[in-house]
């Protein structure tokens, strides 16, 4: 994708969060998705839904937050997804939205098995077994596993990892990949890293950071 145009596409979608964030999560919160286009995408829908009912989630991402994931992942067209933090798996389901359009694949790391086997029971429930691959383990270790190229990177675990974490993955996201952090303001250095890496562009708003990979 042309830079001027996936940069003009970024600061859209970036623009129209920062707004929603500053009409209050009560407000933004009642801005439903739009309909289901498909039945694996209502799949998925329902599978959130529940989750919430049930309070199936733990330290997981808002709603808002979730929808955001989605349009970055599913805008830069990823094939790679890769998530360190499932929890329970509800913002991997909202990244497996994007990626069920883009005929992508999601690779999360989760420290806590009880919590990576919610995530899995969620998964199967809304269809995406297939797309997602789990890894059970501490990420600063496991993750050395990754080869393939990342199109689109979400932080959400350990705060203070978050540097090495970026440090260690960053060399895998391809120019023209993302890099999203959520709760950043707990994350000690990592605003500075991604604010001052030439390589890099960044977006901060309110908890959460988006950061472009330049080609």
């Amino acid at each position: 994708m042309n830079r001027r145009v996936f940069g003009a596409s970024l600061i859209g979608l970036t623009g129209a969060f920062a707004s929603m964030q500053r009409g209050g999560r009560r407000e933004a919160s009642t801005n439903r998705p739009p309909t289901a286009r498909t039945d694996a995408e209502k799949k998925i829908l329902a599978t959130l839904d529940r989750m919430r009912s049930a309070s199936e989630l733990y330290l997981a991402v808002d709603t808002d937050t979730g929808r955001m994931l989605r349009l970055l992942a599913e805008a830069t067209g990823a094939k790679h997804a890769v998530e360190i933090g499932t929890s329970t798996g509800y913002s991997s389901l909202w990244l497996c939205l994007a990626l069920q359009a883009t005929g992508g694949k999601l690779t999360t790391f989760e420290l806590d098995p009880g919590r990576a086997a919610q995530a899995r029971k969620h998964f199967e429930q809304a269809g995406v077994a297939n797309t997602v691959t789990v890894v059970v383990g501490d990420a600063h270790q496991t993750t050395r596993q990754l080869k393939d190229p990342i199109d689109v990177l979400f932080l959400d675990a350990d705060k203070e990892g978050y540097t090495s974490y970026l440090q260690r993955l960053l060399p895998l996201v391809r120019p023209g990949g993302l890099v999203g952090a959520d709760n950043i303001e707990m994350a000690e250095g990592y605003v500075t890293a991604v604010t001052t890496d030439p390589q890099l562009d960044t977006v901060l708003f309110g908890q959460f950071g988006v950061t472009l990979k330049k080609r």
